[in-house]
């Protein structure tokens, strides 16, 4: 099936303008369709009024923003699209009616090859499918609001749903960085499944007299470390949504629990939202009632979810964290409770809701131990390994977890005959953007040096396994792709790039160098010149400069991915992956960077001094460096500079180099200015550099 191009949306309201203005964003031509001239008009307004505040932020230029409406046609009547839209998402009210009416005259109007999508938070996907005579090409599809800025999406195939139309949806949502979760058609899905029952349960709360919307929002923000309680949620999307959702939920599930409570009902009926005074007091019993019956119900869903085999724990959590933004799932307040206490809470609330306890939680009681959770997933087909970095939350940053179950998935993968090529991507928008920042800070700060070098030191054997693997290693770095993500891109053979990539080291510029790599093979694939401007200046390299540079080896449209893989398949292995120089000569930042970054300029550079030999080169340029390299930290450019020589010199082995890279560790970690950088990272501030 070729890949999704064009994409109508029928609804013109808040999500199906926003599901059009993401797409258009995403760069796929777009028709927002609505059934009178005025409402595609509103829905253009709506589109309007978000860019506009994006552009106030600086987040897109005007020049993008007029590319970006270019691509969003207004549609008046469904019977009017596009006949051979690649993929039609509905987006109208949950009604099932109203939605199999838009698809009846979908399927009269579409091509035999159009993919049909419902964007739905409850209605069933497989009851939708038999409504379509299309089945096998029908998909459900639950944006979150809003759909140009939440980044999570769950997909739910029907049970008719083929293989060939979930990988063209998947794709499809991954080119608009969206976080995927596919699980099983049951009611709730994944997200709505535990989070409406959870307000449900503040309103049963709240009408028992137990504490007061106040209290119960503070009690629910402190207990799940999250920024807003139920109510104030209630009142942003609006109780009446809450109210349909928990009674659907009710209904379906055959869980009397979950059904609406009269003073919902009540606030609906009257169209009002609650009231929420700031008497935030309460003494322990109250806060611990209230605790640990949220609590409770959400770690009895969440295993319920698990059970039912709706999707794993790592996407419930995913789940909670990217679509609520809730700083941990409910498997890790779990384990932050611990096992046996948080098997109480939920035994004690399914006494209450008349709901067995799941298996789940009863295995885990037994065993007594935390959750474990991976961060690294495989998928086999034919004879090509998908290793997919499963962290999205934190951008698929690298920390101890993932670089261990990283380095075992390569070992066990290396050894299998049946597997010719090994292909790796990150989950979301970012392939990997970085290490773990925080575990570097908390390291330095306890004086444990010896953990950060043990922690480098086998994330440099994990590159050495992807280098001198017998297999074909691909690195999908199709998004952001940064310090030492752009590393382990660099350990494989080949890097496919799309229009949305984007790389940078910023080390320097936080009081470090890149430690996995970056020093060494960049040099050796790019030039040491490319590779001063790379890595001293932490200049962001967009898609065309990577590819001129080297760092990426295929730059394609993300629609002609899979093609390239297979073109990469039939001719093996590269013959020399370390070519010492660019790709493109007459590009700009290349013609710049082998002149600028010099070797008789470097003495200058480093000093902080505007070069003398800089004869033909742009004075904006040259400004725009010499500023970057005055943000960086003194003693992490020279040591990264000394490590770039190293790297350039004949005498010296790329084994030697990497050695040089570590044995530097020590001297840049317990440098006050790192710690400085590093801590200013994670505080969103500038660092102040002491040199010392």
């Amino acid at each position: 099936m070729p890949a999704i191009e064009t994409v109508a949306i029928i609804g013109s309201g808040n999500m199906g303008s926003g599901i059009a203005q993401k797409s258009a964003q995403e760069k796929f031509d777009v028709q927002m369709v609505d059934r009178e001239e005025k409402w595609v008009n509103r829905g253009q307004e709506i589109i309007s009024n978000l860019l506009n505040q994006a552009l106030e932020r600086r987040i897109f230029s005007n020049e993008q923003i007029d590319s970006i409406k270019s691509r969003i046609e207004g549609v008046v009547g469904t019977e009017n699209i596009n006949p051979n839209t690649d993929l039609v998402i509905e987006a109208v009210f949950e009604d099932f009616e109203i939605k199999r009416e838009v698809f009846s005259i979908l399927d009269n109007v579409c091509d035999e090859n159009t993919i049909l999508a419902s964007n739905t938070s409850s209605l069933s996907v497989n009851d939708l499918a038999r409504a379509t005579n299309r089945p096998d090409r029908f998909i459900g599809l639950h944006f979150f609001y809003h759909p140009a800025k939440n980044r999570l999406i769950e997909i739910i195939p029907a049970e008719t749903t083929s293989e060939e139309t979930l990988q063209a949806v998947e794709m499809y949502c991954k080119a608009m960085g969206k976080v995927v979760i596919i699980c099983k058609d049951r009611p709730g899905f994944v997200v709505n499944r535990f989070f409406v029952p959870w307000l449900n349960e503040a309103c049963i709360l709240l009408e028992e007299g137990v504490a007061s919307t106040a209290q119960i929002d503070s009690i629910a923000c402190k207990a799940f470390d999250i920024g807003m309680g139920p109510f104030a949620l209630m009142n942003l999307t609006g109780p009446s949504i809450a109210l349909h959702a928990t009674d659907y939920l009710a209904e379906q599930l055959e869980t009397p629990r979950y059904k609406g409570t009269s003073i919902l009902r009540e606030m609906v009926a009257n169209s009002k939202i609650w009231e929420i005074d700031d008497n935030t007091e309460y003494d322990e019993s109250i806060e611990k009632i209230v605790k640990q019956r949220l609590l409770g119900q959400v770690f009895t869903v969440a295993a319920q979810i698990v059970d039912e085999e709706i999707c794993s724990k790592e996407d419930v959590d995913r789940g909670a964290k990217v679509g609520l933004r809730w700083n941990k799932g409910p498997f890790e307040l779990a384990n932050e409770i611990g096992i046996i206490e948080a098997c109480r809470m939920a035994k004690d609330y399914c006494g209450i809701a008349n709901l067995n306890i799941p298996n789940m939680l009863k295995i885990q009681k037994e065993i007594d131990e935390p959750f474990n959770f991976s961060y690294v997933d495989i998928n086999i087909t034919k004879d090509v390994a998908t290793i997919i970095l499963n962290r999205p939350e934190a951008m698929n940053a690298l920390n101890i977890d993932l670089v261990n179950e990283l380095g075992g998935k390569i070992d066990e993968l290396n050894l299998r005959d049946d597997v010719s090529t090994i292909i790796i991507e990150g989950s979301g928008k970012a392939f990997v953007a970085g290490a773990d920042v925080k575990f570097f800070v908390d390291k330095i700060r306890d004086d444990s040096f010896q953990e950060i070098y043990d922690f480098t030191a086998f994330g440099h054997e994990v590159l050495s396994k992807i280098e001198n693997s017998p297999k074909i290693t691909i690195a999908l770095t199709t998004g952001l792709t940064l310090g030492g993500g752009l590393e382990l891109a660099l350990s494989c053979d080949y890097r496919i790039g799309t229009n949305k990539t984007q790389m940078r080291f910023p080390e320097t510029n936080i009081g470090i160098y890149p430690g996995l790599g970056g020093t060494q093979r960049t040099v050796k694939i790019c030039g040491v010149e490319i590779a001063r401007y790379a890595v001293l200046a932490g200049n962001f390299l967009n898609a065309e400069t990577a590819e001129a540079f080297g760092l990426i080896t295929h730059l394609v449209n993300q629609n002609n991915v899979t093609k390239t893989i297979s073109e990469i398949m039939a001719n093996g292995k590269p013959n020399n992956k370390y070519r010492g120089q660019p790709i493109d000569y007459e590009n700009k930042n290349v013609i710049f960077a082998k002149s600028f970054y010099c070797d008789d300029n470097m003495k200058e550079i480093l000093n902080g001094s505007k070069p003398n030999n800089t004869s033909g080169l742009e004075e904006s340029m040259i400004l725009r460096q010499m500023k970057s390299i005055s943000y960086t930290a003194p003693i992490a450019l020279k040591t990264a500079a000394n490590l770039l020589e190293i790297a350039n010199s004949e005498n010296i082995t790329l084994i030697d180099g990497l050695s040089q890279e570590l044995e530097n560790l020590e001297k840049i970690f317990t440098t006050a200015d790192a710690l400085e950088g590093l801590s200013a990272l994670i505080e969103g501030r500038r660092p102040s550099y002491t040199n010392s």
